[in-house]
């Protein structure tokens, strides 16, 4: 039984995957998510519910269109695969209770926000807004965090929002480095103050160490290195590890200074 539910919560994360990979193609583009119907982005022509079935139908077509034969991008079965495992993770951690579905939310907001940010380096307030508001809304509701966290972050992450759009007002451009402090904020709202403080504290962490990785590859294949680093996908990473394993790491801190 166990076995079928995990199957179950697998598929439902790859279908949810395929969505994604829509958004993030045309959220930065500023396109309707719904409007056309999937498509070639080759030769334009509809696909048919054949061709959308996920990973299925990338491995059985041969990784190319039916129709213009265009090599597709592994990009599409990678985030629905990576869905998959994340909703099997979130599900497996938390079983069947409301804070599954929350997180499920955050980590659905992250996946397309973390691929965005890879491909055009930003960071949409059509995500950011929505996420911060479902928070908040679903906080208020069903207490996911006590009640008083949740007031208090929503308080200092709502003034720091509005401040930054003022200023972006202001200045008629995104302030720099504020997709980073938004991003922050919003996973604030869902996780409280002490958590994202050890999410803060993570990103570090994981963008020194991929900054390591990036210099020590660029050292071997002999070639020059981009030193910026997406600042979506370390949150992104930061808040996994956090949400799942944050009482590990907290155990395992106390135990080493103990």
């Amino acid at each position: 039984m166990e076995l079928f539910i995990n199957v179950y919560i697998f598929i439902i994360g790859i279908v949810f995957g395929s969505f994604f990979n829509v958004c993030i193609f045309r959220i930065p583009e500023k396109q309707s998510i719904s409007n056309p119907p999937s498509h070639c982005p080759t030769c334009n022509t509809r696909l048919k519910p054949r061709d959308l079935i996920p990973i299925l139908s990338y491995l059985i077509s041969g990784k190319k269109c039916r129709y213009c034969k265009e090599k597709i991008s592994s990009r599409y079965a990678t985030v629905e695969f990576f869905t998959g495992i994340l909703f099997l993770l979130v599900y497996n951690a938390y079983l069947l209770n409301i804070k599954t579905v929350y997180y499920l939310v955050l980590f659905s907001l992250l996946i397309i926000i973390t691929f965005i940010d890879i491909d055009h380096d930003i960071i949409p307030n059509g995500l950011i807004i929505p996420g911060s508001v479902f928070a908040i809304v679903f906080n208020f509701i069903f207490k996911v965090i006590s009640i008083n966290e949740s007031i208090l972050e929503g308080v200092i992450c709502g003034g720091a929002l509005v401040l930054i759009y003022l200023i972006e007002f202001i200045v008629k451009k995104e302030v720099m480095g504020s997709g980073g402090i938004k991003l922050v904020s919003m996973v604030g709202l869902f996780i409280g103050i002490k958590s994202s403080l050890l999410v803060a504290l993570l990103s570090v962490y994981v963008g020194t160490a991929y900054g390591v990785i990036i210099v020590l590859c660029s050292k071997i294949k002999r070639k020059g290195y981009n030193t910026m680093v997406p600042y979506g996908p370390l949150i992104s990473i930061a808040s996994l590890v956090v949400i799942l394993w944050q009482n590990r790491i907290i155990d395992w801190y106390i135990n080493l200074i103990s």
